[in-house]
């Protein structure tokens, strides 16, 4: 008989249907699974630190590590620097909160939009925008699931972000993907592009995972 979450309809298996078999901290039970709303994704950011996506009103915690912060800062560093001397755009961060449709909170850690996507060129005011980035880049964590990121492909690329980037500092690889199911594998040794998304673009993986030998 499966588990059932307390004040929940959601059962464990479930949400392992749903999301894979990710840590059980993950999933936030207050308020209840199922019953979550873009005012609890802010609420318990300012309650109690944590960043957490919602999905079909289920708040899901965003992973944390150092090695994940280190390189999603090399990536900003090196995507900022070069979208700010083309003016291109603006790039957002670990906290940069995205609406991509009804329901639907993702939290790439690092995403580029482009000026043609902002009204006035100028960026959202709202602490949770409805904005679907042209690049989102996930920093992968060992508590992400191959589920979860599938389902992540597919709200991205549905609400219109046109290049997603899932980059892992444990194999030190990085997926490129143009469509959900339109991936590119790049190893140590070969360039991230921006291709059609952010036009000259281009981070050496070898120069991208150097921070890590603190180089």
């Amino acid at each position: 008989m499966a588990t059932v979450l307390r004040d929940a309809e959601l059962t464990v298996a479930d949400l392992s249907n749903m999301f894979g078999p990710m840590p059980d901290h993950r999933i936030v039970r207050e308020p209840a699974p199922g019953t979550a709303t873009e005012r609890d994704v802010l609420a318990i950011h300012v309650r109690d630190k944590r960043l957490c996506e919602l999905v079909d009103g289920i708040l899901v915690e965003k992973p944390m590590g150092y090695e994940e912060s280190l390189i999603a800062v090399e990536i900003i560093r090196f995507l900022a620097n070069f979208v700010a001397e083309h003016k291109l755009g603006y790039v957002t961060g670990e906290g940069g909160m995205v609406k991509l449709a009804k329901g639907l909170v993702r939290i790439p850690d690092v995403a580029f939009v482009s000026i043609n996507r902002l009204p006035g060129g100028k960026p959202p005011r709202r602490p949770i925008p409805n904005l679907a980035p042209n690049l989102a880049v996930e920093v992968l964590s060992q508590s992400n699931t191959a589920r979860e990121m599938k389902r992540k492909l597919d709200d991205y690329f549905g609400a219109g972000v046109e290049l997603v980037w899932l980059v892992d500092p444990r194999t030190r690889t990085a997926e490129v993907f143009t469509a959900p199911r339109a991936r590119t594998r790049l190893r140590v040794g070969q360039t991230l592009t921006g291709g059609a998304v952010v036009p000259g673009f281009k981070l050496k993986l070898r120069d991208l995972f150097a921070v890590l030998d603190g180089r």
